[in-house]
């Protein structure tokens, strides 16, 4: 018996993933933390997905 599928989590758009990115940022000139470096590396990588997925295929 196989079990049920789990429903894969809903992607953000590629509007919403632009302003998580900008809400990281204060202000130009405050860098940014540790762990704020870490969540706009998990972001950007999100937002290189759905741009990806996006795309579609030549003919």
């Amino acid at each position: 018996m196989s079990p049920s599928p789990v429903a894969a989590p809903c992607a953000r758009s590629a509007a919403e993933l632009n302003a998580a990115i900008r809400a990281l940022w204060s202000h130009p000139a405050v860098p940014l933390t540790s762990v704020q470096r870490e969540e706009y590396a998990r972001l950007c990588a999100e937002l290189a997905a759905v741009q990806r997925r996006d795309v579609a295929p030549a003919a």
